[in-house]
């Protein structure tokens, strides 16, 4: 075994756990992600279950792999998501049937579009996915970006983002310059509303 066990919210700490009193602004690097593209409400779409399955399906796949061939664990990363509609307003509204989505799950600089193919044929192997053929290696550079921890129920994050985009943004002269990313730092399936974690980030620019 190699080194210690690779964790991306030790190795990138000032980008896994923000303040949950203020924005901050950080330089993002360019990172890899495992990722599944898609669209609709993730509550009721059932693309966007599969696409979580087979992100996390194949993510523990590159784990035991890298453990095993390379002598390089991992552990494995949070749910992260890139979130995207023709009007920023659909996000403060909470329109989610118009959202369209990138699910991503972070990768150390040692995963490669091999290992993830060998990877994918693994899991396939025990029972196809539907949504396996999707999952693909992206490396994204989000540079400079606000970030925030927000702390309760996903549907209460608009007065945030509204306060982010109607007033810190405009105040420090900056604009959008990507996705919406969170980043879900708790287990929705074991963990309260009011208690979840996410990471909310907005890639900038100066104006």
């Amino acid at each position: 075994m190699t080194g210690e066990k690779y964790d991306v919210k030790r190795a990138h700490r000032e980008l896994y756990a923000p303040s949950a009193r203020d924005f901050s602004l950080v330089d993002v690097p360019p990172m890899r992600y495992l990722a599944v593209d898609g669209h609709g409400d993730p509550n009721t779409a059932p693309t966007y279950a599969q696409a979580v399955e087979a992100l996390f399906a194949v993510a523990y796949a590159l784990k035991f792999r890298s453990r095993r061939e390379l002598g390089r664990d991992v552990t494995v990363a949070p749910l992260e998501g890139l979130w995207r509609a023709d009007d920023p307003a659909a996000f403060t509204a909470r329109e989610k049937g118009a959202w369209d989505w990138t699910m991503l799950i972070a990768q150390p600089e040692w995963i490669d579009d091999a290992l993830v193919a060998e990877a994918v044929a693994a899991v396939r192997a025990k029972g196809d996915r539907p949504a396996l053929g999707l999952v693909r290696l992206r490396e994204l550079h989000e540079g400079p970006s606000v970030q925030i921890l927000h702390v309760g129920s996903y549907d209460d994050e608009a007065p945030t983002l509204a306060r982010l985009h109607d007033e810190w943004m405009p105040q420090h002269g900056l604009t959008f310059a990507g996705d919406h990313h969170e980043i879900y730092l708790s287990d929705a399936r074991r963990t309260a509303p009011e208690k979840l974690r996410t990471v909310l980030r907005q890639p900038v620019r100066p104006v």
